[in-house]
């Protein structure tokens, strides 16, 4: 027993005198491992817990939606009508002229009780055979578009011997030669034209010339029958002219009676057109006035005819 002791007495203090090295060695790695891990995380604290705050959602009430149909717009196709001009107030036919032309009468005048003065029958026609006769120096009483005086002519009663002795005034008819009784004009015989002149007057120059226009078809058509092929309103022109280049004679108008028919003393009065014969009986004032209105109405023509607007 007690070499057991001794002994094992002995191994202990060896073993702790004499220590091997290995293990010295791990324990100091050891020791170092610790020391350095506690100098990096042994300071430090530990992590905090960060609690985000507990947000309670606001709830928004719920908006109405409204919903729109898309609107489909379909592309806009340009579309190029025909221009059609409506026609105003159709003309009619030349045969059934005249009732239109009773109805448009009154719109040309203001003195509406002097149209009874026109021959409402067939009255484009007798207005294109005047006009036409007219303009070639003749007088076609027949085809008057106008109702004929119904007061008559008369010349002063006062008569006297008359007998050819100047010979500017040419040689008369051998029903002329000898002695005639004469009869001076009157004046006041050329009232019975006034109401044709005051009818004339009362148009307006402007309203007559559209007027004019208007019915040219028809007052062509008319022409046309009578065999012409150029435009009426040359044959209008003339006409007009006639009465524009109408000079009263400075002479007395003194009157013979050879037969039931009065004609005019002075043969050079005597051999004028009907045109201008006819001017004469009208008288002084109403040519005078005549001419005024066919003055501006042959102005308004030309102008037409010339494409002035």
């Amino acid at each position: 027993m007690d070499n057991s002791n001794q002994l094992l007495e002995e191994n202990t203090q060896s073993g702790t005198a004499k220590a091997p090295w290995p293990l010295i060695a791990v324990i100091i790695v050891v020791v170092i491992a610790i020391g350095i891990a506690w100098q990096f995380t042994g300071n430090q604290a530990e992590p905090e817990i960060v609690k985000e705050p507990i947000v309670t959602p606001v709830v928004e009430p719920e908006k109405v939606v409204e919903i729109i149909e898309p609107v489909i717009v379909e592309p806009e196709v340009e579309v190029i009508e025909e221009v059609v001009e409506p026609i105003v107030n159709p003309l009619p036919s030349l045969d059934e002229s005249d009732e239109w032309l009773k109805i448009k009468l009154p719109e040309i005048t203001w003195r509406k009780e002097l149209l009874t003065l026109i021959i409402d029958e067939d009255i484009i026609r007798r207005f294109v055979v005047f006009t036409d006769n007219f303009a070639q120096g003749s007088v076609a009483y027949e085809h008057s578009p106008f109702v004929l005086p119904k007061v008559k002519f008369t010349p002063e009663t006062n008569s006297v011997s008359y007998q050819q002795t100047d010979p500017k005034q040419g040689s008369l008819p051998n029903s002329f030669l000898g002695k005639q009784n004469v009869w001076q004009w009157d004046e006041s015989s050329s009232r019975r034209f006034s109401l044709y002149v005051d009818l004339l007057r009362s148009m307006d120059s402007e309203t007559l010339v559209q007027w004019y226009l208007e019915m040219k078809p028809l007052i062509d058509e008319a022409y046309t029958e009578l065999g012409y092929e150029d435009d009426f309103t040359n044959t209008l022109q003339d006409a007009i002219t006639r009465v524009l280049d109408m000079e009263l004679p400075k002479s007395s108008m003194a009157l013979i009676q050879p037969s039931v028919m009065y004609k005019f003393a002075n043969p050079q009065l005597e051999a004028l057109p009907d045109t201008d014969k006819l001017l004469l009986r009208l008288g002084k004032e109403n040519l005078l006035v005549m001419k005024s209105v066919l003055l501006e109405l042959h102005e308004k023509l030309a102008q037409q005819q010339n494409g002035i607007r």
